[in-house]
């Protein structure tokens, strides 16, 4: 009697110890976002900074950039967010097919982000936009040209982990990837919401 209680117990606290809520995605995936907010906090800093200390030069730069823009890209990058959330969602559930449909509709997300961004730059080059003109354009266009960078990225990985998806390989089992990507997709997406005031609003 008493070793029947003894191994309910174990495997009740075996149970509890299997169940215990852990962090979405991979570790590693986990420990790069740390190391990229940090680098933007650093960044985001500077940029304040200096504004408020050449509020001459900022006013002008931040003038010229388009709100509306901006505002798009928004909505882009949340849609694409809650697309790979809904993917997650659909592999933890084994449907494999809705979830690499979800996948694809946050591909779009990053592509159109991409597509509008890319617009911008092109926009600002024609009017005779130098990145080291003053101050606002050197940072300016290292911000939003690194998280450019961080947004072509998770358009690559949206297009790997759908093909992946679309071949079977993702499920109840196995969704380590599209959590680990939707992961590393949410930090872009943050960093937008702390870039797009900062930048285009706060004057």
């Amino acid at each position: 009697m008493e070793q029947d209680h003894a191994l309910r117990g174990h495997l009740a606290l075996t149970s509890a110890v299997h169940h215990e809520p852990r962090l979405a995605g991979d570790g590693v995936v986990w420990l790069l976002v740390l190391a990229e907010l940090l680098t933007f906090g650093l960044l985001f800093v500077s940029f304040a900074v200096t504004r408020h200390l050449q509020p001459e030069v900022f006013g002008p730069g931040q003038a010229a950039l388009s709100l509306h823009t901006g505002a798009l890209n928004t909505l882009l990058l949340v849609a694409a967010s809650w697309a790979a959330v809904r993917a997650v969602r659909c592999f933890e559930a084994d449907q494999g097919r809705a979830g690499a449909h979800w996948l694809l509709a946050a591909l779009a997300g990053a592509i159109g982000f991409l597509v509008v961004k890319t617009h911008e730059f092109a926009g600002k080059v024609q009017q005779g936009f130098d990145w080291a003109t003053d101050s606002f354009t050197l940072l300016y266009t290292l911000l939003t040209g690194f998280h450019y960078l961080h947004v072509l990225v998770g358009a690559i990985v949206f297009a790997v982990l759908w093909f992946k998806a679309r071949a079977g390989t993702y499920g109840r089992a196995n969704h380590m990837g599209p959590a680990s990507g939707a992961v590393f997709w949410h930090m872009v997406d943050l960093l937008w919401m702390v870039l797009f005031p900062l930048v285009y609003v706060i004057r």
